[in-house]
């Protein structure tokens, strides 16, 4: 949990400090963002999965 709230922090600091200096954020769209995060999170999980279940 306490690695979401760190997240969470460092996301907000670096928004904060890119709006302030008038740059554009440093992130993708919203919904396509999230789904690119979420496929790396599930391509990463299956990876392991296959290693584990027919390599080990």
């Amino acid at each position: 949990m306490s690695e979401i709230m760190l997240a969470i922090f460092a996301g907000f600091i670096v928004g904060a400090f890119f709006t302030a200096v008038k740059l554009p954020l440093p992130a993708p769209p919203v919904l396509s963002g999230i789904m690119g995060i979420v496929g790396v999170y599930l391509g990463g999980v299956a990876y392991q999965t296959v290693i584990e279940r027919f390599f080990s």
